[in-house]
Formats: C-alpha cells, structure tokens, sequence
C-alpha cells in the first residue's frame, strides 16, 4: 500500500466513526425471560416498566422498577453511562435525563414505587394507565447529583 491509499483508508475509517454516532451508547435489547434487576434480582418481566444503565466495555444493568434504578444511583457514582427508561405506553427506550416521569395512583409496579416513565409529555397524556398520575421530578428519580451521564449533543 503506498502512504496516500494507506491515509485515504485512514481518512474513510474516521468518517464512518463520526457517521456512525456520536460514541453514545445505545440501549441493550432486554430478555424478559431471562434477564433480572441488577438491584433486586428478580425478573425484569415487564418492557413498560424496566431502565437499563449502560456503559462503554461492560454488560447493561437492567432494572424492573423506576425504584431499583433510583436505589442503584442513590449507592453508585456512575461515569461515562448512559440510563435509559422505557415509555410506558409504547415499550421504546428512552434517555432518562429527557424523560417525563409520574407516580401511578395504584402502586402497580413490581417493587411497588408506582414510578413510570415516557418519553414525552404527549405520550404520558396518550397511556390511560397514567390517568391520574402525579407527576414527579426527573431529579427524584434519578438523584441530582450522583448520576455523571453522557450527553448526546
């Protein structure tokens, strides 16, 4: 290879670095069958209701309430991770410093903290199940100060 091929293969592997993201990493495909809660262990069972914690070179963290998530971050200092929350009413993965967060009327989750998550405020207003929700801040979810996110840009 003379040194202009071996720089333009250079120059094309760093512009698909760039066009492929922003190094941010993505959510990780939850197993309802198999995967448990990185807090109480038990099955994370539901989509709706689950968050992951993920990072760059380890395993996500899975968690199967808003309530397990919330202890985990109370106990952790997490760097170069990324939380995502499900929306309750579609099931999609959305980044948790975003997300609109409520407190369901029944404690209708599995370590009954009643938290739900959506992506959007139009999506809370679209789910019945969140009929009656009381809002909470993303703050009381996720900690003010022990959670050190990427941000995308």
């Amino acid at each position: 290879m003379t040194r202009g091929s071996v720089l333009a293969a250079l120059t094309l592997f760093a512009s698909m670095e760039i066009a492929c993201g922003d190094g941010t990493p993505s959510p990780a495909t939850l197993d309802t069958k198999n995967d448990a809660c990185s807090s109480c262990r038990m099955t994370v069972s539901d989509q709706r209701l689950a968050s992951q914690i993920v990072a760059p070179g380890e395993e996500p963290r899975f968690f199967d309430d808003l309530g397990c998530l919330r202890k985990f971050l109370d106990e952790h200092q997490l760097r170069d991770a990324v939380v995502y929350v499900a929306d309750h009413r579609t099931g999609e993965w959305t980044p948790a410093s975003g997300a609109v967060y409520a407190r369901l009327a029944r404690a209708s989750t599995p370590m009954a903290s009643g938290l739900i998550a959506h992506a959007t405020q139009a999506s809370r207003a679209q789910d019945g199940a969140a009929a009656g929700s009381a809002p909470v801040e993303a703050g009381d979810v996720l900690g003010h100060s022990r959670i050190a996110e990427r941000q995308r840009p």
